[in-house]
């Protein structure tokens, strides 16, 4: 009997020949919103792995909501540019379906790399600026504090994620996923602990709920129906009086009757003050409870290492696909491991053929190879 890992799958219009996608991952390499020659052979790498959907790292609609000055951009036509040649790439030599994780840090923007610490970079700093959020809260105590967005700012957001999508439409990839997990922007104004705005913006749920909705309206309406458009979302803040997973479904259904074509759980990032109980597949209980509440297609994340896991959580129903991101990065080749513990087969390019193990026979399909 075949896995049901490598069984394939739609989100919405976007089919999937297996169930197993990479996160998005930001690699803060990238020069003005710009990718550099690590773009090129990181995605490349990535996109050879089997997977079936990759989705490339949150990428900034405006310079100011970037997490960091080295983040990867599309609010430039030039970053559209810069970064064809490597879809091309990737489309040359792989099958892998790709997507785009659009983004917006609001407050948790102009941050230090991860490897130089992650703190908060003020705006009087080199290579700082000042950040924009839902309220003039800072994400902890002692950061910048956020310029409250007023209508003006929240118009030319939306328009910047509506350009930025366009841009993703005209690379020719096959899905957008807006960033609304983790504490940035869209989270932000989710959560009552971030967004404690008075206007029709703040307050009551559907008021929250408000503008990521009418940016997800405004970019679903920005590209055909052909290219998927889906959310990430954290299902819970992991703090008391914060968003939490009864809110999350209310969000998930808002999002399902304006086109969302699938929803991607994680969880966290919004404050420091969260406790998060980690575990092997910790998150996974909020994927099943939207994909059960909703009907949405839904990708599970979150500590999910083992193949045998990866197939638990596919056939008892907690998930549509399952998300990888730093066991992608620890073993670019999961799917070719997991194809072969679970009896299935993955895609390689002809040029790895020859990598196949002996005993693993049909790994990679029907494969051709001689040799003079």
């Amino acid at each position: 009997m075949s896995s049901k890992l490598f069984a394939p799958v739609t989100l919405g219009p976007l089919q999937l020949s297996n169930r197993i996608a990479i996160a998005p991952m930001c690699q803060y390499s990238a020069v003005d919103g710009f990718p550099t020659d690590w773009h090129m052979i990181h995605l490349g790498n990535l996109a050879l792995s089997g997977a079936g959907l990759l989705i490339i790292e949150a990428t900034a609609v405006t310079p100011e909501g970037r997490i960091s000055p080295d983040d990867l951009g599309l609010w430039l036509d030039a970053h559209q540019e810069a970064l064809a040649p490597v879809i091309r790439a990737m489309r040359r030599h792989s099958p892998i379906r790709i997507a785009v994780q659009l983004a917006h840090a609001g407050r948790k923007a102009s941050s230090e790399v991860p490897w130089e610490g992650g703190a908060n970079i003020p705006p009087g700093q080199p290579r700082g600026w000042q950040t924009v959020a839902p309220s003039n809260v800072p994400h902890a105590q002692g950061e910048t504090v956020p310029l409250a967005l007023d209508a003006d700012g929240l118009a030319r957001i939306r328009e910047g994620f509506v350009a930025a999508a366009r841009r993703a439409h005209a690379l020719g990839l096959d899905g957008i996923e807006l960033h609304g997990a983790h504490g940035y922007l869209l989270h932000q104004f989710l959560s009552p602990l971030s967004n404690r705005r008075e206007d029709a913006y703040g307050g009551a749920l559907e008021n929250r709920m408000r503008f990521p909705l009418e940016v997800f309206e405004a970019v679903r309406a920005a590209v055909p129906p052909a290219m998927a458009v889906g959310m990430r979302i954290s299902a819970t803040d992991w703090v008391e009086g914060g968003w939490e997973i009864e809110q999350s479904v209310r969000f998930a259904r808002e999002l399902k009757a304006r086109g969302c074509d699938f929803m991607h759980v994680s969880s966290g990032g919004l404050s420091p003050q969260q406790k998060i109980p980690v575990g092997p597949g910790y998150q996974i209980a909020f994927a099943e409870r939207i994909k059960q509440e909703t009907d949405l297609p839904t990708i599970g994340v979150g500590l999910i290492t083992e193949p045998r896991q990866a197939e638990d959580i596919l056939q008892q129903g907690q998930a549509d696909v399952v998300a990888l991101a730093r066991a992608m990065l620890y073993d670019p080749r999961w799917p070719w491991h997991a194809a072969a513990e679970l009896g299935d087969q993955a895609f390689a390019p002809p040029q790895y053929w020859r990598s196949q193990p002996r005993e693993y026979k049909e790994l990679f399909g029907s494969t051709r190879l001689g040799q003079r």
